[in-house]
């Protein structure tokens, strides 16, 4: 039997990209309980992460992965780092005010960085990792994929942004990736020992 978990974000894009990245655990997939909604009170990806993780698990009662990531420019010491979902209210809008706030800027470096949580169905965190990205701020958008950020995020060593990638390359080397990579091979000891699969 399948072990139930599940992805602690009310964001469909997320949930979309973790269904994929996870469909080779043997696990039942199901978003955060409707109408749930989590504060990030946290002052780092992680905090924020553990946070959504043992809120959405103890709501649930199922075990919950909670993702926190976001996007952190070097010219803007670092900004929007944790309030990245909340820089504006839409990704057109996030996108433009980035590229407002980087207008001259010649030092264009950004990191993105994903925290992942896991926690059982009592709250408790079980399992924590983190992975990053290095990449540019480009001028303008290009490529039509992924969600938030992507269409101005450019990674060198591939030669394009998120959103011109498919899902395999930026499951591969995207921030997220890099930490699901670490995250996937504990995440099933973890349930199979506790869960009884």
């Amino acid at each position: 039997m399948a072990s139930i978990l599940v992805i602690a974000s009310s964001n469909a894009g997320k949930v979309r990209e973790f269904g994929h990245l996870l469909a080779e655990l043997q696990l039942k997939i199901r978003p955060q309980p409707e109408g749930l909604e989590v504060e990030e009170t946290g002052d780092t990806f992680a905090a924020n992460a553990r946070l959504k993780a043992s809120a959405v698990a103890r709501a649930s009662g199922c075990w919950a992965l909670a993702d926190d990531s976001g996007l952190s420019v070097k010219a803007l010491g670092g900004a929007p780092g944790v309030h990245s979902a909340r820089y504006a209210e839409t990704d057109a809008a996030r996108i433009a005010r980035l590229l407002r706030s980087l207008a001259g800027a010649s030092d264009r470096s950004a990191r993105f960085t994903a925290a992942l949580a896991v926690a059982d169905p009592s709250g408790t965190i079980r399992l924590e990792v983190e992975g990053s990205c290095s990449g540019v701020i480009l001028e303008e958008s290009r490529g039509t994929e992924g969600f938030g950020y992507d269409p101005v995020f450019f990674v060198p060593e591939a030669g394009l942004t998120y959103a011109e990638m498919d899902k395999a390359l930026k499951g591969r080397i995207g921030h997220r990736g890099q930490a699901f990579a670490l995250l996937a091979p504990q995440l099933q000891v973890l349930l199979d020992t506790d869960c009884g699969s």
